[in-house]
């Protein structure tokens, strides 16, 4: 079992120790930076539908006409003004429209590569199928640990130097969180 979980999981597992590490030091870029842009332009008159802007409509404009993709996260109208805000790993897009001038602004960020990988590790702007991976990456991992330990256990020789370093490991890594939450 321990290692048939082991290999079934070999690239999750380094995908997650990967993107752990990048995630810890973002500095690590591998040339990989994010990207702005900004684009500003005219309402189209297929956004406004019996004389008033329909979010829905200008949505899909700027999907086809700017590119926008992600999921749209928060969105709102007034009289004078609006926004939807679109996110996906590694990409956010804001737009503010002015509703009296008729125009609006959108602001793109690209994470790149790096980003895409981190927001992947998190989860974040993600779907629900990916958080099935996370959730059974996890569960794997778990049941692999305590097959692994059930097996040193088992072991006559190496239970009690398994021990040891199980509690000197634990011992050491609570200590380290302990000290950082003061």
């Amino acid at each position: 079992m321990h290692v048939y979980s082991s290999m079934g999981l070999l690239l999750l597992v380094l995908f997650f120790g990967v993107t752990g590490l990048t995630l810890n030091h973002p500095e690590w870029t591998f040339g990989l930076h994010a990207t702005t842009s900004t684009k500003t332009g005219d309402i189209p008159g297929s956004a406004r539908v019996n004389g008033k802007l329909d979010l829905l409509a200008l949505s899909q404009y700027l999907r086809k006409s700017d590119g926008v993709h992600g999921d749209v996260s928060d969105f709102g109208l007034t009289s004078t003004q609006g926004f939807i805000s679109y996110r996906g790993p590694g990409y956010a897009a804001d737009v503010t429209i002015d509703v009296a001038a008729n125009t609006y602004k959108l602001d793109i960020q690209n994470q790149g590569l790096i980003g895409i990988l981190d927001d992947l590790h998190r989860g974040r702007a993600t779907n629900r199928a990916w958080g099935w991976v996370i959730d059974i990456s996890a569960g794997i991992l778990v049941l692999t640990a305590l097959a692994g330990l059930s097996l040193q256990l088992v072991l006559r020789k190496r239970r009690t130097s398994a021990l040891i370093i199980a509690a000197t490991g634990g011992a050491i890594a609570s200590w380290i969180a302990i000290t950082t939450l003061r």
